[in-house]
């Protein structure tokens, strides 16, 4: 009875928590619809409603990213649970950001999408970026970790350490003016990638005797 009470107030903390994160990822898309509807997305509704969905994409795969580090420095393996419903949040803010642009900036203009892709160098690593994000989000279920094996999934989900630079490049590439935003993406990813090789090279630590 002890242990049953004991595992109550855990699940239901932990039920909590992913409430909290859940709600937290949703709610920039529920801010940019209350914008939406009020008027408030500027001058250009549908340019800042397409950059907004990407940027929010970017940023919770940089989130994603930093879980791994945290939970190690911090002490907290738990927080690890949390970066599949991130990563999965992240693949669907750049679905829509896509689908911003190809159904409400494009008017699904297959031909022009396709120009685009070969002429616009932003959109050719955007698309890149998108393609590759694909396998990730497909297999990120506990049926495919069994399906593909451990070592194989791991492998392929190191796709992240590409797609995330795609990410920043074409942000960096897409803004015309104010560059501090995707530079500043920059280097939080590159302190993300420098911890990881950083951690991927350095000797093991010795056990005690």
């Amino acid at each position: 009875m002890a242990s049953a009470k004991k595992k109550r107030p855990s699940k239901l903390r932990d039920n909590a928590v992913y409430a909290l994160v859940w709600l937290a990822c949703f709610a920039p898309l529920a801010w940019l619809a209350w914008r939406g509807f009020a008027g408030d997305l500027g001058a250009n509704p549908i340019e800042t409603l397409i950059r907004q969905l990407g940027v929010w994409g970017l940023r919770l795969l940089l989130v994603g990213l930093a879980i791994t580090p945290a939970a190690r420095i911090f002490k907290a393996p738990r927080l690890v649970r949390f970066r599949r419903t991130i990563g999965l949040f992240a693949f669907s803010y750049i679905v829509l950001h896509l689908f911003s642009y190809v159904g409400v900036d494009l008017f699904f203009d297959f031909k022009q999408l396709w120009k685009d892709i070969l002429k616009r160098p932003f959109i050719t690593l955007g698309m890149l970026g998108f393609v590759l994000l694909i396998p990730l989000a497909v297999t990120s279920t506990n049926g495919w970790v069994i399906r593909m094996g451990r070592a194989a999934w791991s492998r392929l989900h190191r796709l992240v350490y590409v797609i995330v630079p795609l990410g920043v490049v074409h942000y960096y590439l897409l803004v015309k003016a104010d560059h501090r935003p995707p530079l500043a993406y920059g280097a939080i990813l590159a302190v993300l990638l420098g911890w990881r090789a950083w951690e991927a090279w350095r000797p093991a630590p010795k056990s005690s005797p």
